[in-house]
């Protein structure tokens, strides 16, 4: 059996209560290393396989030799294990086995959920997930979607917006989206959601304060009706109020 754990943003009380029950049933922990830190007191004398970051095939491999061996094993994503989490690529290996292997998804808080509850309500209506890692993805495919996102005026949340490594990537990114995307639109700045060291900030479009965000922000830009009341962010749905 293999237990694809969302563990949300990496506090206690924004866990899930089948995924605490999904840890406590699994006799070997398989994750990145620093998503196994932030659930040690769920772990206390497990198993547990941990490696670094750009090493996921091998995780989920190593998962796949314990759980073959009848072990019950529980492979760690932060946020949702089905939203830019180890689900898809457990579930890819599983299906190139010829044993049956059991796979349970266990769903998660996602960054965009835990950082729009933090700024009030910014994704009421339609809204959609892009991620700037070009690492998997094609630049030129994410400049489409990013493109033709903001033409259809979704509100739209960032993921992996910057690292050490892309640091223009959001410059360019909010570049191309400026045709669509007007210069007074809130834009909501989530780092460590869920974490010790949680901050918030709400700014407009023209003043992104690109070098502040880093891989654990989430970035979340308003449609044209998004506005900003005092600390809140808000996208309308349509009713009459």
């Amino acid at each position: 059996m293999i237990y694809v754990i969302g563990i949300g943003p990496g506090a206690k009380e924004t866990m899930t209560l089948q995924a605490i029950s999904a840890l406590k049933e699994a006799e070997v922990i398989v994750g990145y290393k620093t998503y196994i830190q932030l659930i040690e007191e769920f772990i206390v004398g497990k198993e547990v396989v941990k490696n670094g970051m750009r090493q996921e095939v091998d995780r989920c491999k190593l998962a796949l030799d314990y759980a073959k061996r009848g072990k019950k094993v529980a492979v760690i994503s932060s946020g949702d294990s089905g939203i830019y989490g180890m689900a898809g690529l457990v579930l890819e290996l599983v299906t190139k086995e010829d044993e049956d292997i059991p796979v349970k998804i266990i769903p998660g808080i996602t960054a965009s959920i835990g950082g729009a509850s933090l700024l009030g309500a910014p994704i009421m209506h339609d809204f959609c997930h892009i991620s700037l890692s070009d690492l998997l993805t094609p630049w030129d495919v994410i400049e489409k979607r990013l493109r033709l996102a903001a033409e259809a005026d979704f509100v739209i949340c960032l993921y992996n917006p910057r690292s050490k490594g892309r640091s223009g990537h959001l410059e360019k990114a909010f570049s191309i989206m400026s045709e669509f995307k007007g210069p007074q639109t809130p834009v909501g700045i989530l780092k460590d959601v869920g974490r010790p060291e949680e901050t918030k900030l709400i700014v407009t479009y023209e003043n992104m304060p690109y070098e502040s965000v880093d891989m654990t922000t989430i970035v979340i830009i308003g449609n044209k009706s998004t506005f900003r009341h005092n600390e809140y962010m808000i996208t309308p749905r349509g009713y009459h109020v």
